[in-house]
């Protein structure tokens, strides 16, 4: 466990994001193993399958990371204030809920799959493939969820090392079983399914084994369960269903741009698979940053040093800026080669769309460093409704891409989807940032005061008042 209230906040920042974005990275091999796997052993058809269902497990796996994420903001306030017990007890809220969460999006996940498929246009060719695929990941949310839950809230008391190590194990075990249902059973795309929930599975038991073993905080028990109270699980939901619900406004939009996208092809749909991947790889230090802002936010928040948010924001603002420049740079440069790895060097004209995607992205990765950084201070200080308009309007340019650039210009229209949403998001999250900082000034302010007229009090009077607190 680590306390990020005390210290430098850009070198605690750095020091705690360092694990997450590997861990993030590792994480991406899940789906970066499915595509370039399936892609090399069994052709750019299968490929286009199973890449048409991103769009899809964003909406339902993204629904469980968003929950369970702004459920462990409160479990990091509980501790960075000091209040062991409720830690425990949040904890405990946060299982009811998730458990709760998972059997409903489980069982309409599986129901509406194949009318969800239907609706987005999903080309007959690929159609099969794609439902098998979704189907199998559909039947292992609970693996998702609780891995989500178990790495969140050992996050939230400052450890983001653990999670990277369980992750990293469990990206070897899905390429190696992948490699094996693929190329010695002959699976097909069920086999890149049935890889990536049981090594899910395998880093849930490597979590529940280390919480046992290590982590005696978060050892919940049925008093734990029972002191969980319809008030504690109200402020837990308050935060944890908005930023579920945020991403799943987001994966909205993404659903529809990939409906476009079915209907310019499959080479317009295996390109943007290709591209995607590397694009998701090339994001993940801003999104790192971002998550490691919403931990640092909550334990400061929890523990009132209100002037360390400030500074920490700042700071990461222009670290994660300055990534975002250089990495956007990589991938305009070295992206086309990358994607040469999936689909081979002969699919030319699917090589062109991807450096299409690059060029209209990855010249706008400053828009999303702000955003993530943003967005998730903002989540950290248990603000969940401006984060949740930001989404909206996020799905809204989404939207404006979908029905309207997609169809008059094509697949150009459909690449700056992404872009256009950036902008649309931060144009509301900048000004709720700078009502938060104000805020937390104030309270700054007051402590302050508050502090200078306790020191100017009497011997006599500082020891009595001492007592109430």
């Amino acid at each position: 466990m680590r306390e990020l209230t005390k210290g430098n906040p850009i070198k605690l920042i750095l020091m705690f994001t360092i694990p997450l974005l590997i861990g993030n990275l590792f994480q991406q091999f899940y789906s970066i193993s499915d595509t370039l796997i399936v892609g090399q052993t069994l052709g750019v058809k299968e490929l286009a399958a199973v890449g048409s269902t991103g769009s899809i497990q964003f909406l339902i796996i993204g629904f469980a990371q968003g929950l369970t994420a702004g459920l462990s903001i409160i479990t990091a306030q509980y501790f960075g204030a000091g209040d062991y017990k409720k830690v425990r007890e949040s904890f405990a809220a946060s299982i009811i809920i998730s458990t709760a969460v998972t059997l409903i999006l489980t069982f309409l996940s599986l129901f509406y799959i194949k009318d969800i498929l239907v609706l987005m246009q999903t080309p007959k060719e690929i159609e099969q493939d794609a439902q098998l695929f979704i189907s199998i990941i559909f039947a292992g949310i609970f693996s998702s969820m609780a891995f989500n839950l178990l790495a969140n809230v050992i996050r939230a008391l400052g450890d983001s090392r653990t999670p990277l190590y369980f992750l990293i194990i469990a990206a070897m075990v899905n390429i190696v079983l992948e490699l094996f249902f693929i190329l010695v059973l002959n699976m097909g795309v069920e086999g890149a399914g049935y890889a990536t929930v049981l090594a899910q599975v395998f880093s849930v038991f490597l979590c529940i084994v280390y919480i046992i073993k290590r982590i005696p905080l978060l050892q919940v028990r049925r008093k734990d369960f029972k002191a969980v109270t319809p008030k504690e699980l109200k402020r837990h939901l308050y935060v944890g269903l908005p930023m579920a619900f945020q991403t799943s406004i987001i994966a909205i939009g993404a659903i529809m741009i990939q409906a476009a996208l079915n209907g310019l092809g499959t080479t317009a749909v295996a390109a943007t698979t290709a591209a995607e991947k590397i694009d998701q790889v090339a994001i993940q230090p801003m999104m790192s940053f971002g998550v490691a802002m919403a931990t640092f936010t909550a334990q400061n928040y929890g523990a009132g040093k209100y002037e360390r948010i400030i500074k920490g924001v700042k700071q990461c603002l222009v670290v994660s800026g300055l990534f975002s420049i250089v990495a956007g740079a990589l991938v305009l440069l070295f992206g086309r080669d990358l994607v040469v790895l999936f689909v081979g060097s002969s699919e030319v004209e699917v090589l062109n769309l991807a450096q299409v995607y690059f060029n209209a992205n990855c010249t706008l990765y400053l828009l999303l460093a702000t955003l993530f950084v943003l967005r998730y201070t903002l989540q950290g200080l248990g603000q969940s409704v401006i984060p949740t308009i930001a989404g909206t309007v996020e799905l809204l340019m989404r939207c404006l891409a979908a029905l309207f650039l997609a169809s008059s210009v094509g697949y150009v229209g459909a690449c700056f989807a992404n872009p256009l949403a950036w902008l649309g998001s931060c144009s509301v999250l900048i000004f709720s940032y700078f009502k938060a900082m104000r805020m937390l000034r104030q309270k700054e302010d007051l402590a302050a005061k508050t502090l200078d007229a306790k020191e100017t009090l009497p011997e006599s009077e500082k020891v009595a008042s001492n007592q109430y607190i």
